[in-house]
């Protein structure tokens, strides 16, 4: 397979960063943006050459429209991989908070929904047919997590549409769905021991999940090898939901 040129949104951290580096090993040309400058070249310096960093923040229409004259011209995969549980950055709003509880909901959107909505948007015309669209969605859709949880679910139903608008250019679109996943900056450090365990013994193989998994998921549909796969939810989670 010939090199490609692919853009992973989210790409200086965790999972993102993982799928970056896959790609570049496999000898494909990287574009990885994220908001933290510093952290992106960190990134790019250890995966090596065959990356570079665009720094702008993907929920921000305006950033993004910017953002255009320092993207490829031409993309054959997008990975959309921005986003996080924005509700672990803030103290919960009380029940009565209504403008609090509102501010948390739109973050969780804005961080999970609009990046990729955004990006996706602006990149399309850019996607070569046969292209592919990977989005990194959570299992919390389809457990329940609050504002992330239905940020999630709305990044699948989102995807559904958007395999219905790229189709007849062959280009597929799929979401990703990792469980538990070590690497990442998820959990801010606050996964106690308890909850790691119960989160483990609720998986059927009694692991956690590793950011090489999910990167593993994302090259498989991202590969010549997927070109019938589309519209679909890929869950990574070792069992914990079993998707249907």
């Amino acid at each position: 397979m010939s090199a490609r040129t692919i853009v992973v949104t989210g790409g200086g951290t965790g999972i993102g960063r993982a799928v970056a580096g896959a790609f570049a090993a496999d000898g494909d040309t990287v574009v990885v943006t994220g908001r933290r400058r510093e952290r992106l070249e960190q990134a790019v310096a250890e995966i090596g050459p065959g990356a570079r960093a665009v720094d702008f923040d993907a929920s921000d229409p305006a950033a993004v429209g910017t953002a255009l004259e320092r993207l490829p011209t031409t993309v054959d995969v997008l990975v959309n991989a921005a986003g996080g549980n924005t509700d672990l950055d803030r103290p919960a709003p009380r029940d009565t908070d209504l403008d609090g509880v509102a501010a948390a909901w739109r973050a969780n959107f804005d961080a999970n929904v609009l990046t990729a909505v955004l990006v996706t948007s602006a990149l399309t015309p850019r996607i070569a047919e046969g292209g592919r669209i990977v989005t990194i969605g959570s299992i919390a859709a389809r457990r329940g997590a609050g504002g992330y949880g239905a940020a999630k679910a709305a990044v699948e139903a989102w995807n559904a549409s958007l395999a219905t608008d790229v189709g007849p250019r062959a280009i597929t679109a799929n979401v990703v769905s990792p469980g538990l996943t070590t690497g990442t900056e998820f959990f801010r450090g606050r996964l106690g021991d308890e909850r790691r365990r119960r989160l483990v013994d609720e998986t059927k193989n009694r692991r956690e999940g590793t950011t090489d998994d999910v990167g593993a998921a994302v090259a498989y549909l991202a590969s010549p090898h997927a070109g019938h796969v589309t519209g679909q939810v890929l869950h990574v989670n070792g069992g914990a939901y079993l998707g249907h």
